[in-house]
Parts: structure tokens; sequence; C-alpha cells
């Protein structure tokens, strides 16, 4: 059994969320053939509690104005590992650290990758065109 579409949707939805909020190493697995709980897992790392809640915030955002409210939310007194249940999604937003620390990919490794859509490059501002500015 694979992922629904519904379920790719709405982990596509949450990483493009994570990566408004400059989240790094944004992954989705499809854990459907190896856990009855849930199709997917999105990982997504931030650097710092109040990015971690950003992440998260934005994530909760963006889904709900979708139609999808999570069943639960986890972790959000520390900020370290914050998880958002969506049921057949699961929204896992980490510290760097503990992200490598509990190497979640590890553990999911033999699951398929869920494709995501991709997050233009951050390109530096540009000086102005004294030109312009006339």
């Amino acid at each position: 059994m694979t992922a629904t579409p519904e379920a790719v949707a709405l982990a596509q939805a949450a990483a493009a969320a994570a990566a408004d909020k400059l989240a790094d190493d944004v992954r989705a697995f499809d854990v459907s053939e190896h856990l009855a709980i849930t199709d997917i897992f999105v990982l997504a790392s931030a650097a710092n509690d109040r990015q971690v809640k950003s992440i998260v915030d934005e994530v909760e955002r963006q889904l709900l104005a979708l139609g999808s409210k999570p069943a639960r939310r986890e972790g959000d007194r520390d900020a370290h590992w914050v998880l958002l249940d969506y049921i057949d999604v699961v929204v896992h937003v980490m510290h760097t650290e503990d992200r490598e620390y509990y190497s979640l990919e590890r553990l999911w490794k033999d699951c398929p990758a869920v494709p995501l859509p991709e997050r233009p490059p951050l390109e530096p501002p540009r000086a102005a065109d004294p030109a312009s500015a006339r």
C-alpha cells in the first residue's frame, strides 16, 4: 500500500510551508508500508527554538487554510522537537542537533521519498540600480 494522493498533497503543502520559514533539509518519506498509523513523515530542521516554533506555526496555518487541522500537537514546551499529527501525515520539526542525534532518515531509509516542491535558492539582495533611482 502506498500513500494516498491526498496525503502526498498534504505533505507537499507542509513541506512548502516549512520552506517558507527557511526550514533546513526538508524531506518526506512514504512510511505507509511499514506503519499502519500514518502514510507520510515530513521532516524539517531549524537552528533554534524560535525558528522551530515559527515553522510549526506556519505549517499549521497553511494546512488549516487547506481545511486540515492537526489531531495532535506535541513538544511545544521545549520546542526542540515538535510533532504535528494530521493522521495521514506526521510533521516533525526538530533542532538540527536533535535531528542528527535521532537520525530519523536512517530509521526510514527503506521507505520511498515523497517528491517535494523545490524551494528557489536564496539570493543576496541586489544593489539598487542608480539609473532607476532617478
